[in-house]
C-alpha cells in the first residue's frame, strides 16, 4: 500500500504536535482492520532497523549514523500484514526519546503516551541491558496515569489500564552479558520478569525503585523480552541498512526473524472499549482526537475518544447502509412491477442487507438513535420508489389506452356509431379493446385504476351513444344505463380493494422492518456482549495471574490491594452475563424506543 513511511504526527521545533492529512488521508482509504505495532526509546538504539524488518524491507524508516536524531514526531508504515491476509499492519516509528537537542521531558511524554494509544503491539528499545539505569530510563511510564484517562468523571483510573493498553516487548539491543541469574541459565522472559520484580519495604528508595516496575506489571496485559547480539562489526554499523544478511552477525539475523514471527502471531487487532475492531480509518480519527486534546491542554480520555468515534462511524454508518439500499434497489427494481407484492419483497431483501451494512460498521449506538434515523431513511426511500412504481405504472397505463382506443375516439367523433344498432356495434368495439388492454403484460399497479378513470371520463359518450340508438327500446335503454352503472361501481370497489391492499402492504412492511431490525440488533447485542466478556475475562485473567505471582513473593499489601481490582472485575462480568440473559427484555424496550420515534 505504501512504498515508503510517511510522517503520521509532526512534531516542531517548538513542541507542538498535529496530525498530517496525506497520512490521515492514506489511513482513510483502509477499511480493512489494522494491527497497530509502535516502537519506542531512547534516540540512536536502533528502533527503526526493527521497524523496517516487520515491513519486509531493508530500508523506509530512517536509520541515521550520527549521534543526532533523525526522526522527529511518529512516521507510519501501513503494509500487508504478511499472516492475516485480511488485515494492515501499521508501523509506527517514534522519534528518540532523551534527545539533548530537544531536550523537552514534556514532548517525550506525550510522544511515549501517543505510542501507547494508538498500538497494539508496544514495542519498548534500549541498549546493553536491563538495569536499574534501563528501568528508570522508562520513567515515562510512570506519567501514564498522569496523562491519560480511561472515563471522564474517574479521577485514577490507571487500575482499568491493562483492560485497553497493547501488549508490552522489551527489546534490549547489543546484549552482550550471560542470560544467567545466581549460576542459573534463564530465558528472556524470566530476565525480564527478575528486572521487575519489586523491593519489600516502604522508603522513599523502595517506593522509587518499584514505581516503574509496577506501571510496567499492571498496566499493560502482557510482556515479552527480546535480547539481540551486535548486528555486525563496528565499522559497518552506519551502512546496516546496506549490509545484506551474510555480513550480519548469524544471531542477530535468528533473533530478528524470531522477534518478527512473535509480533506477527501475538499482535492483537487494533480495539476499542468495549473490543470493537479499529480499521485504518477509525485509527486516524483516534490519533486526530487524541493529538487535538493534547494541544488544547486537555488529558486524552479513551472513553471521550470512543463516543466521538462511534458518533462519527455511526453517522457515516447510515449513510452508508441508505446509499446501499438505493442503489440496490435501483438496480433490482424493473418498473413498473407487476404487484405491490414484487416491489415489498425486493424492498424487504435490500432492507435487511442495509441493516446488516448499518451493524457491520456502528457501535456503542446504545439509544438505537442512529439505527432509528436509519429505519426512518430506509423508510422514506421505499416510500419515493413506491411512488415512482405507481407513476411510471400510470404513465405506461394512460399510453397504451390512448393507443387503443384512439381510433375509437375518432369514430365516434366522426359519427360512425350514430345510427341503429350503433350501440351494439360500439359496445363490441369497446369490449374488445378493453379485452386487448387487460392481455397486456407489465402493466403495474395502476393498470385498473387508470382505467377506471378512462371509463368514467367516457360515460357520457357512451350514454350518448345508447340514447340515440332508435334500435333499442326505452326498456333497452334503461337496462343498459343499470349495467353500466354496476360495471362502473363494480371497478370502483375493486380499484378501491388495490388501494386498501396496498395500504395494508405498506403496514406489513412496516412491521416487517420492525421484526428484522430486531433481530439484528439482537444478534449485535449478543456479539458486543461476547466482545465485552472477553475483554473484561482478559482483564481478570492478566490480575489473577499478577496477584499469584505478589503472594508467591510475599506482598500481601499489594495482592490485597490488586484482589479489590479482581473483584470488581469479577461483578462486571456478572452483570455483563446478567445483561446477556435478559436480552429478550432489553430488546422490548430498544423495540418500544424505536417505534416511538419512528411513529
Amino acid at each position: 500500500m505504501m512504498n515508503e513511511p510517511i510522517c503520521l504526527i509532526e512534531n516542531s521545533d517548538s513542541g507542538k504536535l498535529h496530525t498530517n492529512q496525506k497520512a490521515l488521508d492514506i489511513l482513510a482509504s483502509i477499511n480493512q482492520a489494522v494491527v497497530v505495532v509502535s516502537v519506542v526509546g531512547l534516540y540512536r538504539t536502533g528502533k527503526s532497523y526493527l521497524m523496517n524488518k516487520l515491513a519486509g524491507k531493508m530500508k523506509g524508516f530512517s536509520l541515521g549514523s550520527t549521534v543526532q536524531s533523525h526522526t522527529k514526531g511518529i512516521w507510519m508504515w501501513c503494509v500487508p500484514h504478511p499472516t492475516k491476509h485480511d488485515h494492515t499492519l501499521v508501523l509506527l516509528d517514534t522519534e528518540g526519546l532523551g534527545d539533548v537537542e530537544k531536550g523537552d521531558q514534556n514532548n517525550d511524554c506525550w510522544i511515549f503516551c501517543l505510542a501507547v494509544l494508538l498500538s497494539s503491539t508496544f514495542v519498548y528499545n534500549s541498549m546493553n541491558t536491563i538495569d536499574q539505569t534501563a528501568v528508570e530510563r522508562l520513567h515515562y511510564v510512570t506519567k501514564l496515569s498522569e496523562r491519560i484517562k480511561i472515563k471522564t468523571n474517574s479521577e485514577d483510573d490507571s487500575s482499568d489500564f491493562s483492560r485497553y493498553f497493547p501488549g508490552f516487548v522489551w527489546t534490549v539491543r547489543d546484549f552482550t552479558l550471560q542470560l544467567e541469574i545466581d549460576g542459573q541459565p534463564v530465558t528472556e522472559d524470566q530476565y525480564l520478569d527478575n528486572a521487575l520484580q519489586l523491593k519489600k519495604g516502604y522508603s522513599p528508595n523502595v517506593q522509587q525503585y518499584n514505581f516503574p516496575r509496577e506501571c510496567v506489571r499492571n498496566f499493560f496485559p502482557s510482556r515479552k523480552c527480546f535480547i539481540f547480539d551486535r548486528p555486525a562489526k563496528k565499522e559497518w554499523l552506519p551502512k546496516l541498512e546496506k549490509l545484506p544478511e551474510n555480513k550480519l552477525e548469524p544471531s542477530f539475523v535468528a533473533q530478528t526473524k524470531k522477534f518478527c514471527t512473535y509480533v506477527f502471531a501475538i499482535s492483537q487487532t487494533k480495539t476499542v472499549q468495549g473490543g470493537h475492531i479499529v480499521n485504518g480509518r477509525m485509527l486516524g480519527n483516534l490519533a486526530t482526537t487524541f493529538v487535538e486534546s493534547i494541544c488544547s491542554g486537555a488529558i486524552p480520555c479513551l472513553e471521550n475518544a470512543v463516543l466521538a468515534l462511534a458518533q462519527s462511524e455511526n453517522s457515516a454508518a447510515v449513510d452508508q447502509a441508505a446509499m446501499y439500499y438505493e442503489e440496490a434497489m435501483n438496480k433490482s427494481v424493473v418498473f413498473p412491477t407487476e404487484s405491490v407484492e414484487e416491489l415489498s419483497e425486493m424492498h424487504a431483501q435490500i432492507e435487511k442487507e442495509a441493516t446488516e451494512v448499518f451493524m457491520k460498521r456502528s457501535f456503542e449506538d446504545e439509544q438505537s438513535e442512529f439505527q432509528v434515523l436509519l429505519m426512518k431513511k430506509i423508510n422514506s426511500c421505499y416510500a419515493r420508489f413506491c411512488q415512482k412504481n405507481e407513476r411510471v405504472s400510470e404513465d405506461h397505463c394512460k399510453a397504451k389506452i390512448m393507443d387503443l382506443f384512439s381510433n375509437l375516439e375518432k369514430e365516434v367523433l366522426d359519427g360512425v356509431y350514430c345510427q341503429p344498432g350503433g350501440f351494439n356495434q360500439f359496445k363490441k368495439v369497446r369490449g374488445d379493446l378493453l379485452e386487448k388492454y387487460r392481455a397486456i403484460p407489465g402493466k403495474g399497479v395502476k393498470a385498473d385504476a387508470v382505467l377506471q378513470e378512462f371509463l368514467k371520463s367516457k360515460e357520457t359518450v357512451a350514454a350518448s351513444i345508447c340514447q340515440v340508438d332508435q334500435s333499442l327500446s326505452k326498456k333497452e335503454k334503461e337496462v343498459e344505463a343499470e349495467r353500466a352503472k354496476a360495471e362502473a361501481a363494480a371497478m370502483e370497489v375493486k380499484v378501491m380493494q388495490e388501494s386498501q391492499k396496498a395500504l395494508e402492504q405498506m403496514i406489513k412492511d412496516l412491521e416487517r422492518t420492525y421484526k428484522e431490525n430486531m433481530r439484528q440488533l439482537k444478534k449485535k447485542m449478543e456479539e458486543d456482549r461476547e466482545k465485552l466478556l472477553e475483554e473484561v475475562q482478559k482483564a481478570l485473567d492478566q490480575k489473577l495471574k499478577e496477584q499469584q505471582d505478589l503472594l508467591l513473593n510475599e506482598f500481601q499489601e499489594k495482592a490485597d490491594r490488586l484482589n479489590r481490582e479482581i473483584n470488581e472485575l469479577k461483578q462486571e462480568l456478572e452483570e455483563c452475563l446478567k445483561k446477556r440473559r435478559n436480552i429478550t427484555e432489553i430488546l422490548r424496550d430498544a423495540l418500544l424506543h424505536i417505534k416511538s420515534l419512528f411513529h
